[in-house]
C-alpha cells in the first residue's frame, strides 16, 4: 500500500499524539500484560533504505556510538531465495547504545515502491509469541494486514498498515 502525503501526515500526527500521552492514560484493561505486568516486547523505529543501509547505519553509529550488527542477504538463510542483485543488500541492521535502538534494512520488496512515508515503520520485537499475537490482533483492527503472523527462519514475523496508515512490523525469535 502506498500512502499519500495526507495519509502519512495524518498517521504521523496520530502517532505523535499517542506517544505524547502519559502512560497513566492507558487503562490496565487496554494495556498488554505479561508476567508481573512487564511488557517484554521492544518498540524501535525501523528504517528502509534503497541500497544505502550499510553506509547509513555506519553514519548513525558515528553520531550515536554503540554496537552495530549488520546481516547481508548473502550471509543469511535467505540467500538461496533472493536474486543475485539482492545479495549485497542488508537484510537486517541493528544499532544499540543504552536506551537508543535503530533497526534497518535495504528495500527488498521488488513488487512495492519505496517513497517518503513508507520507508519508516514501528518495529515490535522480542517477547513471547503470545504477547506479539495479542498486539498484532489489537493493531489489526481496521488495518491492512500485508503479512499475517507466521513462522519464518528467524522466528515469527508479520506486518500490517494500521487504520491510521502507520506501518508496523512484528518479530519474535519464538515460534508456534
Amino acid at each position: 500500500m502506498e500512502l499519500s502525503r495526507r495519509e502519512f501526515v495524518t498517521a504521523a500526527v496520530s502517532a505523535t499524539a499517542v506517544a505524547a500521552a502519559p502512560a497513566s492514560a492507558i487503562s490496565e484493561e487496554q494495556a498488554p500484560t505479561t508476567k508481573g505486568d512487564a511488557m517484554t516486547t521492544t518498540l524501535t523505529p525501523y528504517l528502509l533504505f534503497e541500497g544505502t543501509c550499510h553506509p547509513a547505519m555506519e553514519f548513525y553509529k558515528s553520531c550515536f556510538g554503540g554496537e552495530l550488527s549488520i546481516l547481508k542477504v548473502k550471509d543469511s538463510p535467505m540467500k538461496d531465495h533472493m536474486p543475485p542483485a539482492q545479495q549485497e543488500k542488508v537484510l537486517n541492521a541493528h544499532l544499540k547504545r543504552e536506551n537508543l535502538e535503530i533497526s534497518a534494512s535495504d528495500w527488498l520488496m521488488p513488487n512495492r515502491t519505496p517513497r517518503p512515508g513508507n520507508t519508516v515503520c514501528m518495529y515490535l520485537s522480542g517477547g513471547a509469541r503470545s504477547e506479539l499475537e495479542m498486539l498484532f490482533a489489537k493493531l489489526s483492527e481496521g488495518a491492512q494486514v500485508t503479512d499475517p503472523l507466521k513462522d519464518v527462519f528467524f522466528g515469527t514475523y508479520g506486518a500490517l498498515n494500521d487504520k491510521f496508515g502507520v506501518r508496523w512490523m512484528f518479530q519474535t525469535n519464538s515460534k508456534s
